[in-house]
């Protein structure tokens, strides 16, 4: 199965065996590829590559590492993984449904509370999620003011 993210993605989970949880508002999934197949996938049907993305990122906020991406520009949709992309275990988030977030079980997890009332507990430290959303609200704002600028 293929999937496309779109506004109702909240969380693409990696698992073993390069399999993937994707966590939708009403539903959830499991394909059989890789998370980052998925974030990959995504940004080609929407006209670009994950490398592409990363490269625009790192243009307009120069962040080089753990890089949050546009996966598809004109509906303002952001992704951010948790860990490096090049490791095959890496899960995304999706910014754009993020409603808040506190302390998980332990220090290295945090529980996020999506938009629609989901909450999902992630295998990443709450600084983690912190930096996380910074960067992505900061590439959001450096785009859409570029976007206004035209």
């Amino acid at each position: 199965m293929e999937y496309e993210i779109n506004n109702n993605t909240l969380y693409i989970c990696a698992l073993e065996g390069k399999k993937t949880k994707i966590y939708e508002s009403d539903a959830e999934y499991e394909v059989n590829i890789s998370a980052s197949k998925v974030i990959e996938h995504s940004c080609e049907y929407f006209g670009s590559t994950m490398e592409g993305r990363q490269l625009g990122t790192k243009s307009l906020i120069g962040v080089t590492h753990k890089s949050p991406i546009f996966i598809e520009e004109s509906s303002n949709i952001i992704f951010f993984p948790l860990n490096s992309p090049r490791n095959e275990l890496c899960s995304w988030v999706s910014f754009n449904n993020v409603l808040s977030y506190k302390q998980g079980k332990n220090q290295k997890s945090t529980i996020i509370r999506f938009k629609n009332g989901k909450e999902l507990e992630v295998f990443a430290s709450i600084g983690t999620i912190t930096n996380q959303i910074l960067r992505s609200s900061r590439l959001q704002v450096v785009l859409n003011d570029r976007k206004q600028r035209i």
